[in-house]
């Protein structure tokens, strides 16, 4: 370890003794007793770190792919499922890892459009910003490689946190596929042991705009097998989908166990009904042993998508996903249906803000 001079900054000394270095490109800390928020570089790429030193645990986000977070340490472990490339790699050729943010649909649509104020809009596919699975169903959203303003960077005796912005309406190329105008901020707060995302999301058209978003994200218990992973779910019902994993709009009572051992299972599907707790949120968790990750629901994310696929030959998907969705995949498009959810909908000059957690245990 580098000898530290008297007048290094204790945020530099404290960087240190996590494990990360200072760089040679410019940065900037702020530290306020156990917390830090750092502006940096890594790769040559922009990158946030938020720090709480006494529980060990660091976030560092990507705001300019997505404004992703990419990490979330404890103790030197990622519990985010993230490949082992050059930041400014993965900046060239995004991928589905870490904490992708779905916006402003989630997950898939069975056609390219959707419905919103009784009005059918089409999709532009000929623009290219829109991704298409192998069935040529629009996916993921259109934000997913999207740069990110920072507007907030801070700490206090009880948090770190960082703020971002990303304004969708001075996009024409994305205006011309959802042509709502609106904005989203996103905060990420690490506190109390547990790193929170908020989305806000500001309707500035002058219709109500549905509300479909979701995120995307990678959880993995660090140096243990997926084989030995239970999970626990709250989810009483589970969406009924067809072959394109397209919710049919009809439930079933959900006849998963709980807790679930994740050997010998996969799974691609969407729950909802969620027992929550008395602050109305719903926990799910994955566990082996004393170690445990907890993923925390706010109330106006109904569904969730629990994504386990099989590991193909050569390779260890040692990851599932738990998705926060505010509605059921495909939701603008359920119109007529025997669903029971309709899109969510933010008022016109009106907002939208939930959050989500991610609660470390044990490890």
């Amino acid at each position: 370890m580098p000898v530290m001079k008297k007048s290094m900054p204790l945020s530099i000394c404290i960087l240190l003794l996590l494990g990360f270095a200072p760089l040679k490109s410019t940065s900037s800390a702020i530290q306020n007793t156990d917390f830090s928020a750092q502006k940096t570089i890594v790769d040559g790429v922009s990158v946030v770190r938020l720090v709480d030193s006494k529980r060990g645990i660091e976030a560092s986000i990507l705001p300019s792919v997505g404004n992703m977070a990419f990490e979330l340490k404890v103790h030197g472990k990622n519990i985010l499922f993230f490949p082992d490339v050059k930041l400014s790699d993965f900046q060239k050729k995004p991928m589905q890892y870490g904490i992708p943010f779905l916006a402003p649909w989630a997950n898939r649509l069975d056609d390219a459009a959707f419905w919103a104020n009784g009005k059918k809009y089409t999709f532009n596919l000929g623009l290219g910003n829109i991704r298409t699975d192998g069935q040529n169903l629009p996916m993921h959203g259109l934000l997913s490689n999207a740069p990110w303003q920072v507007t907030d960077v801070g700490a206090d005796e009880k948090s770190a946190h960082v703020t971002c912005r990303f304004e969708f309406w001075k996009q024409p190329d994305l205006m011309a596929q959802w042509p709502f105008a609106h904005e989203y901020e996103m905060t990420y707060r690490l506190t109390d042991g547990a790193l929170e995302v908020k989305t806000t999301v500001t309707n500035l058209s002058s219709e109500a705009m549905p509300v479909v978003l979701g995120f995307h994200p990678y959880y993995r218990i660090p140096d243990i097998p997926r084989d030995e992973w239970i999970l626990r779910m709250p989810a009483a019902q589970a969406v009924v989908a067809d072959n394109r994993h397209i919710p049919t709009g009809e439930y079933k009572p959900n006849d998963l166990p709980n807790p679930l051992p994740l050997k010998g299972h996969t799974l691609d599907d969407g729950f909802t009904d969620l027992a929550r707790n008395s602050m109305n949120q719903a926990v799910f968790s994955i566990e082996s042993g004393e170690k445990k990750i907890e993923l925390v629901f706010g109330p106006l994310y109904p569904v969730a998508v629990i994504w386990e696929p099989a590991s193909p030959p050569g390779r260890s998907f040692d990851f599932i996903c738990i998705e926060p969705m505010a509605g059921p995949t495909n939701a603008t498009n359920l119109k007529g249906s025997k669903s029971v959810f309709f899109p969510q909908t933010v008022p016109s000059n009106g907002k939208w803000s939930e959050s989500f957690w991610i609660r470390p245990k044990g490890i």
